[in-house]
């Protein structure tokens, strides 16, 4: 799939957007912190013999850094804007494509949407994914998995009107070879020749086609949402256990409501237990533990 080539500003916000959100937030502010204090000009002395050239280097640093003071920053910020949004998207098409019937979710997406989706997919398997894009040198790999010490290959072929061939799945077979990966993984919206299936037989390639996409993505919501409520289960059952050793006839001493033991972070009793009102901050009775 063609890319259009980028301006350097331009690569330098899909860079921070490929971290995390905080991540470009926190690269802005260091930016800025950095490049102002070399935009502040030096003091003006009386030049000497060959200094000409070092005094000239730095009033070009100076002039730079007083641009890029504003210009780096707001970069970064529209990276991690960029990193949220797409985080956004990320989880609104795995919604979209978990409730979807069949595979027809993937029908009209972008390239772009399709690699997040399938990035998403891996995510939600416990993988951590960067992402290339497919346009380095890679033979045309779009994402890299790793989880542990191992790295898995994938190439997404946002292909509907015709299937992926053999040579696709050759390709990313080789360049897995050249880098040392565990795995690979061909990923399409549609599905995959003979040809193909026949080659990625016995090998460490695996093909995905649309509807395994599909599945995947649902399976791995449902595995998550078990895992959340099994969580909710275990930690209302402990606060039920906990609550069930507080004697009866613990109840606060200003309102009479249940209490409930608390650790003094401050004073000189910093560390002791104690009851406390359970309906603090409203009220601050205490009691302490006999």
């Amino acid at each position: 799939m063609g890319r259009k080539k980028l301006s350097l500003a331009e690569d330098l916000l899909n860079l921070v957007a490929l971290l995390p959100w905080w991540a470009g937030v926190g690269l802005s502010i260091a930016s800025y912190f950095l490049l102002h204090r070399l935009a502040i000009p030096d003091v003006p002395v009386a030049i000497q013999p060959g200094q000409m050239g070092g005094m000239a280097v730095r009033a070009m640093t100076t002039a730079l850094a007083g641009v890029g003071q504003y210009v780096l920053p707001l970069i970064c910020l529209g990276g991690a804007a960029t990193s949220a949004w797409r985080r956004h998207q990320r989880k609104s098409l795995a919604v979209n494509v978990a409730e979807a019937n069949g595979a027809d979710a993937l029908d009209g997406m972008s390239w772009r949407e399709f690699e997040m989706l399938v990035g998403e997919a891996f995510r939600m398997q416990g993988f951590s994914v960067g992402e290339l894009g497919g346009a380095g040198p890679d033979g045309g790999v779009d994402l890299v998995l790793k989880k542990g010490t191992e790295k898995f290959l994938v190439q997404c072929k946002q292909w509907k009107a015709y299937k992926v061939g053999v040579d696709v799945v050759r390709e990313l077979y080789g360049v897995m070879a050249a880098k040392g990966a565990a795995g690979g993984f061909v990923v399409t919206s549609g599905s995959f020749t003979a040809d193909a299936k026949g080659f990625a037989e016995g090998r460490n390639v695996k093909l995905v086609d649309g509807q395994r996409l599909s599945q995947m993505i649902k399976e791995a919501r449902a595995t998550l949402s078990a895992g959340s409520s099994a969580g909710a289960e275990v930690r209302q059952a402990s606060e039920t256990a906990t609550q069930a050793h507080i004697p009866a006839d613990v109840v606060c001493p200003a309102c009479g409501a249940g209490m409930v033991q608390r650790t003094a972070k401050r004073g000189s009793n910093a560390g002791a237990m104690f009851w406390g009102c359970s309906t603090y901050p409203a009220c601050r009775g205490t009691r302490q533990i006999s």
